[in-house]
């Protein structure tokens, strides 16, 4: 459904709760982007949809979600909006890549935000008992990009970063939720990546099938991720459906243990990374050359039948 079709939605909805044609712009407000089913307004904290720059300043993305958390398009700046429909009604993507594999320079597109005191903005991810990340990805590589820290020209990153949110004493890498590409004995896997604690270890739930075929090249999908803090368990999910997997780290690195309650740090998170790491652009790592759109972080953990309503109203 086109946005203009869901203007028309929105106005059918707010006349049945009685608004009437002289409501003032505050009143008549709907309480959630077009492109973000009502079940899952009341947990949205951040999204993206790469169609909203601040005004004044074209490389930074306006947040649609209830925190105002702007995103800054590191190194690219506005040509990393580009004309890409991820699903109907979408506008333009946001383009990542490593730029020039051969330097080891901060030149990588990427896009996110860093405060070394953390971002008061993303308060709802401090104490949270739980987390969900979601978005559409389209992959324009075969596998990690070649590493450009190191002085051996064949040597490669172990992962591709995707899209999430930092610790509350991230140096810009670490995350307390995160979707990405990493290796996993050997083999790259697509996984949940999350992490209780600050300085804590993290737990890895990893998908059985082939990352290529969960993501083929060239081709939009829609994949979302779930933390519940309190149990120590996580999921994935591709184009609204639940992908089998298995934890990578065995025992209890979220240290589950003594009493609870089971919640993250009580910390601002440092921010939110996407298409790859240190979105203070630091350095290089884990970069992405990739289409991304429609990405949302979620305080609560998202149940599988609101996943699944998600992907249906953007991809009708």
């Amino acid at each position: 459904m086109r946005r203009s079709r869901r203007a028309v939605v929105a106005a059918t909805m707010l006349l049945a709760l009685g608004l009437t044609a002289v409501a003032s712009p505050a009143q008549a407000d709907r309480p959630g982007p077009y492109d973000v089913h009502p079940a899952l307004w009341s947990h949205l904290v951040a999204m993206y949809d790469f169609d909203h720059p601040v005004p004044g300043d074209v490389a930074l993305e306006a947040d649609q979600g209830r925190s105002g958390t702007e995103i800054a398009l590191v190194n690219g700046g506005a040509a990393m909006r580009v004309p890409d429909e991820a699903y109907k009604g979408s506008g333009n993507a946001l383009q990542t890549g490593q730029v020039n594999p051969a330097v080891a320079g901060n030149d990588d597109w990427k896009a996110g935000t860093f405060s070394a005191s953390g971002v008061p903005t993303l308060h709802a991810f401090s104490s949270a008992e739980g987390a969900t990340v979601m978005g559409w990805f389209k992959r324009d590589m075969d596998g990690p990009a070649l590493n450009s820290t190191t002085a051996n020209p064949a040597d490669r990153f172990n992962a591709i970063g995707l899209a999430g949110v930092l610790t509350g004493d991230s140096d810009g890498h670490a995350v307390r939720a995160l979707l990405e590409l990493i290796d996993v004995n050997g083999e790259l896997r697509l996984v949940a990546l999350g992490r209780r604690l600050d300085g804590g270890s993290s737990q890895t739930f990893a998908a059985n099938e082939d990352w290529r075929t969960l993501l083929p090249k060239g081709e939009w999908v829609h994949l979302a991720a779930t933390y519940d803090f309190t149990t120590g368990t996580m999921a994935l999910y591709r184009n609204g459906e639940p992908v089998d997997g298995f934890y990578t780290t065995a025992g209890d690195p979220w240290k589950l243990t003594g009493p609870g309650p089971y919640v993250t740090t009580a910390s601002d998170p440092r921010g939110i990374k996407i298409g790859g790491s240190f979105p203070q652009n630091t350095l290089e790592r884990n970069p992405c050359d990739c289409r991304m759109d429609g990405l949302m972080f979620l305080d609560s953990v998202i149940p599988a039948t609101d996943i699944a309503k998600q992907y249906r109203y953007m991809a009708r």
